[in-house]
């Protein structure tokens, strides 16, 4: 009885060991495991290394926003050509057999507008044109404001002619020219320009790559103006450092992370 009860007792105490050492070896090993991750922290070569990959890094984030610029200069170049290519097919059509054969057909008709609304019309399309030329000199020779010129010295060839039709035709013509070039200085107008932003040489059409915040200034800790989806379509009118002014069709303005906006 007494063997009995001392094996007994023996496989309790060794079952009880069994348990304690099966308990321990996880945290042991976990300590171990710690000693190890310690001793690769301090190693020289993996501290070398760490600086390495963050200069990396940061170098890639530096390149990423080289080539986002780069890419929106080249947008401002496609849109300057296309913009070009526009208005010499525009100035093309006002000077080809179209416009002259509307001239001529006035001129036939014998039109009944008076030579004083013919001049009348003509002496406010010519201070109208000298303002607008005013108003643009910084930027040199404007396109509307050559074409509005060129509509307008043939109005006056038409009135001394005595077609007063077809010179009030062709003055309505500058007129539209004119419109045009005072829309645009309107819509620069109404952005106040910040220090360091440049303008674009025309109004960008751009749209939105992710969603994205429009801020009220160039500041990441600037005021969310409000959310704006992919795809969301937008104007740039400028840039300062890493941002783009941008305007929304609704109207509302804003600065947007370059990354943030591509080409339509």
């Amino acid at each position: 009885m007494i063997n009995s009860t001392t094996c007994f007792n023996s496989r309790l105490i060794c079952c009880l060991l069994l348990a304690v050492l099966l308990f321990l070896l996880p945290a042991c090993g976990k300590r171990r495991a710690d000693k190890i991750d310690d001793s690769i922290a301090q190693n020289p070569q993996y501290k070398e290394l760490r600086g390495e990959n963050k200069k990396l890094l940061q170098s890639l984030e530096s390149l990423e926003a080289e080539i986002a610029k780069t890419n929106l200069r080249i947008l401002e170049k496609e849109a300057q050509i296309r913009e070009l290519e526009d208005r010499l097919d525009s100035q093309q059509k006002m000077l080809d057999e179209a416009i002259q054969e509307v001239v001529r057909a006035k001129a036939k008709l014998r039109s009944l507008e008076s030579k004083a609304e013919a001049a009348s019309e003509m002496a406010e399309a010519e201070i109208a044109v000298k303002a607008l030329k005013v108003q643009l000199a910084a930027r040199g020779e404007d396109p509307e404001v050559a074409k509005a010129e060129q509509l307008l010295k043939m109005s006056v060839e038409e009135f001394e002619k005595e077609n007063y039709g077809g010179a009030l035709y062709l003055t309505s013509q500058a007129k539209g020219q004119i419109k045009s070039g005072q829309m645009r200085l309107g819509d620069k107008k109404k952005l106040k320009s910040i220090e360091g932003e440049v303008l674009f040489a025309q109004p960008l059409p751009l749209q939105v790559l992710k969603n994205s915040n429009l801020r009220e200034m160039p500041d990441l800790k600037s005021n969310i103006l409000t959310t704006l989806d992919k795809g969301t379509l937008l104007i740039g009118y400028s840039y300062k450092d890493q941002w783009v002014r941008v305007t929304r069709e609704d109207g509302i303005s804003g600065w947007i992370f370059q990354t943030l906006v591509g080409g339509r």
